[in-house]
């Protein structure tokens, strides 16, 4: 009864038994759907973000136009509102675009390790 050993299994190229290899990419694939969503909701969003500071930029505009024509200080702070508007979409707009590039990133990480493990 004292040498029972438990033969261990064959070296595998790679360093990774089939069972291994086999449930990274399943993890690489799963991380990969998730990250196709994230993006594919940040894109979606971005669209709408677009749309929305093209409408605040042009209302900022109009008020920049008519704080100029009217010279009042109503119309001058109408004007300040609207930029600032205008201004924090821009903000969320380089964020959206920064999270895109940082998941696209990600997702070309996990492709190329995806692409390195059915080498």
């Amino acid at each position: 009864m004292g040498n029972h050993r438990i033969p261990s299994p064959p070296p595998v190229a790679g360093g990774m038994s089939p069972y291994t290899r086999e449930v990274n990419r399943n993890l690489l694939e799963r991380r990969l759907r998730e990250l196709s969503a994230q993006l594919r909701e940040l894109r979606q969003e971005l669209v709408v973000v677009d749309e929305q500071l093209e409408s605040l930029a042009g209302v900022a505009d109009d008020a920049r136009i008519r704080s100029l024509v009217s010279e009042t200080p109503l119309a001058e702070r109408e004007h300040r509102e609207a930029s600032r508007h205008a201004d924090a979409m821009r903000r969320h707009r380089a964020e959206v675009v920064s999270d895109i590039a940082r998941l696209e990133q990600q997702q070309d990480e996990l492709l190329d390790r995806l692409t390195a493990s059915t080498d």
